[in-house]
């Protein structure tokens, strides 16, 4: 699985932890908590489109293969969320960047989702992109305040797109 820079960062701690966050990119040691994570968000429904039970194929569909980049957010070396960063596209397009961000239950408005959205905005050009596109917000999803006040315009709607719920599709350059 390609990796991002080998440097961590550290994002805000905003809540109750005591332990600093640790933002970096995965290894391999990392899949079984990121499978417990997006297992979970997968069975709520929480803002993937896929259908539970989660499977491995459908995780490694979405969380690994030759261009994508993993990164995690850990407090201290339990993982508490993490995010992709792939071409959206192919081609003369891929210079364009879909991400996609997963917080565990447990770690929720503590600022790890920021954090992570923030620390994807800096790697995307070290990795080639010059911006970031979300195909599927779904229009309830909460965190769509977080990405429009961190820059993502809404560059389009789908009508219906899961479950009888539109989707919103963002879309913003990065540094």
């Amino acid at each position: 699985m390609p990796r991002a820079s080998s440097e961590s960062s550290q994002g805000p701690s905003q809540g109750p932890s005591p332990e600093p966050l640790d933002i970096g990119p995965l290894g391999l040691e990392d899949r079984p908590a990121l499978f417990d994570i997006f297992e979970d968000v997968v069975a709520s429904g929480d803002g993937y489109p896929h259908r539970p039970p989660l499977t491995a194929a459908d995780f490694e569909a979405t969380w690994s293969g030759p261009s994508v980049t993993t990164v995690g957010a850990r407090r201290g070396r339990t993982l508490v969320g993490a995010y992709y960063l792939r071409p959206n596209f192919v081609g003369r397009a891929a210079h364009i960047a879909n991400a996609g961000y997963v917080v565990g239950r447990r770690w929720r408005r503590e600022g790890v989702g920021r954090a992570l959205v923030e620390d994807s905005i800096r790697r995307a050009p070290t990795l080639g992109f010059d911006a970031i596109q979300f195909n599927l917000v779904f229009a309830s999803n909460p965190a769509r305040a977080l990405y429009e006040r961190l820059g993502w315009r809404e560059v389009g709607r789908v009508p219906e797109a899961v479950d009888g719920e539109d989707a919103v599709v963002y879309w913003r350059a990065v540094p």
